[in-house]
C-alpha cells in the first residue's frame, strides 16, 4: 500500500526536491500551500512533477483548517517546510513570523496529537537557531543562542517538537539544517541573489552588485542532498533530532569570488569597511561594492555543522561540494539567459 505524505511549502525549494524524492518513492504526495501564497508552482514545473501532486490549502495561522486537513487525511508522514523563512524579514514582521514558524507547530502538533498519532512529523528546524553561540562544535547538543526573530520562532517549534515527543509519545524529530542552496533559491536569499546578479552582469543588463556583511561565514550544501536526510530521519525505528550540514565553512565574499571566477570575471578587492569594493582586473569596472542598508540589526558571524550523528545513524553525507553548487547555480542562471 503506498503510503501518504503531506508536504507543507511545497512551493519552495525544499518542498519541491523532497517532493520529487517521494514521488520517486512511490508515495502519495498532498502539498500544502496557502490561499494566500504570493508565490506560484514554478518549482514543481521545472522537476516536471506538477501534475503528480496533490494541492491543498494549508494555513500554518488557521487552528481549523490544519486540524481538519490532518484529521480526514491521517498522512502516515508530514513534513513541514512551510515558514516565513527569510531572517531579514524576521525583523519587520516578527509577530507574523512567530506566529507562522512558532504557533504554526504547535497547531500540527496538536492536530496529530488529537487525532491522528500514528501519523510521523518532520520538523525543519534551523542552524539560525545556534546564533552567535559560544559552541564551535554545531552538533545536536551545542547551545542554542538565536540572534533574530525568525531563530527565535524557530527555536519554539524545536523545543515543541521535543515535548510532545517525550511527554506524548509522538514521533516527531527536527532537522536542524544549515544553510542549503539550489537553483531554486528564492531571489530574497545572499546567495540566489549573489549568483543571478553577477550573471545579469556578465550579460550586461546590471552595473554593479551590492552586499552587506561579506565576512559572515555559513555552512553551504545542495538542498537535493538534504532532502534525503529529511526522509531517512523518518523511516527511524525512533524519532531524533539530526543536524544537517557540509561541515565546511565559507564566508559571502568567498561565495563571491568562487562565482564570480565561474562566470569569466578576475576580481581584485579595494577599501576596507564599508568603501570596500572590487572591481574586474581587465576593464577596471566596478562589480561588487557594500551598502550599509543590506546590514541586519544583529548578524551570525560564523555557523558550522557537525554531521557526525547523521552519518552514523541515518548513514548520510552531503554529496555535493561548495564549487560543485555554485556552479550549478550559475549554469542554470546562464540557461535562462540564453
Amino acid at each position: 500500500m503506498k503510503k501518504k505524505a503531506l508536504i507543507t511549502g511545497i512551493s519552495g525549494q525544499d518542498g519541491s526536491y523532497l517532493a520529487k524524492l517521494l514521488i520517486s518513492k512511490n508515495y502519495i504526495v498532498y502539498g500544502g500551500d496557502r490561499r494566500t501564497a504570493s508565490g506560484s508552482l514554478w518549482r514543481l514545473e521545472e522537476l516536471n512533477i506538477r501534475e503528480k501532486i496533490n494541492i491543498i490549502d494549508f494555513e500554518l495561522s488557521e487552528d481549523s483548517n490544519i486540524t481538519n486537513v490532518i484529521r480526514v487525511s491521517k498522512f502516515d508522514e508530514i513534513y513541514n517546510l512551510a515558514a516565513q523563512s527569510f531572517v531579514g524579514s524576521s525583523y519587520q514582521t516578527p509577530l507574523m513570523t512567530t506566529d507562522v514558524n512558532g504557533l504554526g507547530v504547535a497547531r500540527i502538533l496538536e492536530a496529530i496529537r488529537n487525532y491522528s498519532p500514528n501519523t510521523k512529523l518532520y520538523q525543519a528546524s534551523t542552524s539560525e537557531m545556534y546564533g552567535n553561540t559560544v559552541s564551535t562544535k554545531q552538533d545536536e547538543n551545542a547551545k542554542f543562542h538565536p540572534t533574530s526573530p525568525y531563530a527565535i520562532s524557530k527555536l519554539y517549534a524545536h523545543w515543541m517538537i521535543n515535548l510532545y515527543r517525550e511527554a506524548y509519545d509522538l514521533y516527531a524529530c527536527a532537522g536542524i539544517l544549515f544553510n542549503h542552496e539550489s537553483p531554486l533559491r528564492g531571489e530574497e536569499f545572499v546567495t540566489k541573489k549573489i549568483v543571478r546578479e553577477l550573471t545579469k552582469i556578465k550579460f550586461k543588463k546590471k552595473g554593479c552588485l551590492s552586499l552587506g556583511n561579506i565576512y559572515t561565514k555559513r555552512d553551504w550544501g545542495f538542498a537535493g542532498d538534504y532532502v534525503d536526510a529529511m526522509w531517512q530521519m523518518l523511516q527511524q525505528q525512533k524519532p531524533h533530532d539530526f543536524v544537517i550540514a557540509s561541515g565546511r565553512t565559507h564566508s559571502i565574499k568567498e561565495f563571491v569570488n568562487v562565482t564570480a571566477r565561474y562566470l569569466g570575471f578576475s576580481l581584485i578587492w579595494k577599501g576596507k569597511g564599508l568603501n570596500e569594493y572590487a572591481v574586474e582586473q581587465k576593464s577596471g569596472k566596478k562589480v561588487v561594492q557594500i551598502d550599509k542598508k543590506f546590514f541586519r540589526p544583529t548578524d551570525v558571524n560564523l555557523l558550522k555543522g557537525n554531521y557526525s550523528k547523521a552519518s552514523k545513524i541515518l548513514k548520510w553525507k552531503p554529496s555535493t561540494s561548495f564549487k560543485s553548487l555554485i556552479q550549478m547555480m550559475c549554469d542554470y542562471e546562464i540557461s535562462k539567459f540564453k
